[in-house]
């Protein structure tokens, strides 16, 4: 199974800062941040801001998501934050 979330740190992540989702751009690869029952998350696939709502920028997949920020995609920091979340951490 695909895990589709990654532990969120957003203090302890020393890259690209987040933004609120209201001025996410239309047309680029972005990662989301979201808030559900386990707590805050970034998801592990690039999304893509569409005219009513957002897409798995992959597939085309419309996804029921409602995020809170965003950031500009980054594979490879999606990825590691995927297998080891604390990676930023002292």
């Amino acid at each position: 199974m695909i895990q589709i979330k990654a532990e969120l740190l957003l203090s302890a992540d020393h890259g690209e800062m987040w933004k609120p989702i209201l001025s996410a751009p239309f047309g680029r690869n972005l990662e989301l941040a979201v808030f559900d029952a386990d707590g805050e998350h970034a998801l592990v696939f690039a999304c893509r801001k569409v005219r009513d709502g957002w897409t798995n920028a992959v597939t085309g997949a419309r996804i029921d998501i409602h995020p809170t920020h965003w950031r500009d995609w980054e594979p490879g920091r999606a990825l590691a934050n995927a297998t080891n979340p604390l990676r930023d951490s002292p």
